[in-house]
């Protein structure tokens, strides 16, 4: 029998329509079982921390647990890869962040593409770095310390991480802006680092807010500026890297990613659940003990912010012929 084509047309209309209207159901319902956040990086760092704090604000929000998986290796790059490989289904999440934006230029013929293959979810918070050095060292501000570094250059031993870690290419934007030299250090990781700092075999680091906070309040370390555009609210006598050189800004973004093609109605979900984490006092109040000032943003923001990071980033690697380690 031929319909009528008005009844024909709302039937048409029903079956595109249930498609939708199941995936929204199915989002509504999410997650169903156990999520994994996986971390690039090794526990106890500032990745991890983020991760679980944003994994416990999660598991109580969603009723599921969301599991802390550490991945680390090749920069974060393993981490990354195991999310770009996995089922875009949501259960798969990434802990991202300036790191990830770093390494889509300092490595070469990656297995993936970073900003491809990865989603953009939610931003979480941003973190400033404290230009730390040793209270042996003779510069007490930035001027001070530009001045020795180029009335020796070469002598000032600025340690990192690694090869293209944030304290790395954060110390070489410095370098460059400030028209000076310094010797890297690279380390097998920020810990045998900080170490040697506190030891006072190197002069000076771009540390982490969350890594060195606890040094610089105990007089163990001196530092001499924050490295974000406006002062910390945790350190607001300590004045940034430019006000002494003008343009200079460098901070690290933590955020969560998904394999790309994870369902739009999820990844709005977990976006709408972190933004309501980022304005919950307590949580705030740990982010800001940590350094950190919480970020909301929309996933398309996020996706800007990464790609910018990427660009901006890329030129530092490039000018300064940063190889991967």
């Amino acid at each position: 029998m031929k319909l009528p084509r008005r009844q024909f047309l709302h039937l048409a209309a029903g079956t595109a329509v249930a498609p939708a209207a199941s995936r929204i159901a199915w989002a509504q319902t999410y997650p169903t079982r156990p999520v994994r956040l996986v971390v690039g990086f090794p526990p106890a760092g500032g990745y991890d921390i983020i991760a679980r704090l944003m994994g416990q604000w999660l598991s109580d929000r969603l009723n599921q647990p969301f599991v802390i998986e550490n991945r680390p290796g090749a920069g974060g790059n393993l981490g990354t890869e195991a999310v770009a490989r996995a089922r875009a289904d949501g259960y798969t999440l990434l802990l991202v962040g300036t790191s990830n934006s770093i390494n889509t230029t300092l490595y070469q013929n990656l297995p993936f593409d970073y900003i491809r293959d990865i989603a953009p979810v939610a931003a979480v918070s941003r973190e400033s770095c404290i230009v730390v050095v040793h209270p042996s060292f003779p510069a007490k501000t930035v001027p001070e310390f530009i001045a020795y570094a180029k009335a020796n250059p070469g002598k000032i031993n600025m340690a990192s991480g690694g090869n293209g870690t944030v304290q790395h290419v954060f110390g070489e934007l410095f370098r460059s802006m400030a028209g000076i030299d310094m010797a890297h250090v690279p380390y097998r990781g920020f810990g045998p680092a900080l170490t040697d700092l506190l030891g006072g075999q190197v002069q000076v680091i771009f540390a982490g807010m969350a890594s060195a906070i606890q040094y610089v309040t105990a007089g163990k370390l001196r530092p001499l500026a924050v490295t974000s555009a406006m002062r910390s609210e945790v350190l607001p006598d300590i004045p940034t890297v430019g006000e002494f050189v003008r343009g200079y800004e460098a901070v690290q973004l933590y955020g969560v990613g998904a394999p790309r093609n994870t369902p739009a109605e999820v990844v709005d979900r977990l976006n709408k659940e972190i933004n309501a984490g980022l304005g919950d006092s307590k949580l705030k109040a740990r982010l800001a003990e940590l350094g950190g000032e919480p970020v909301p943003m929309t996933p398309a923001e996020l996706g800007r912010h990464v790609a910018e990071e990427a660009e901006k980033w890329g030129k530092v690697i490039r000018d300064g012929n940063i190889k991967a380690g």
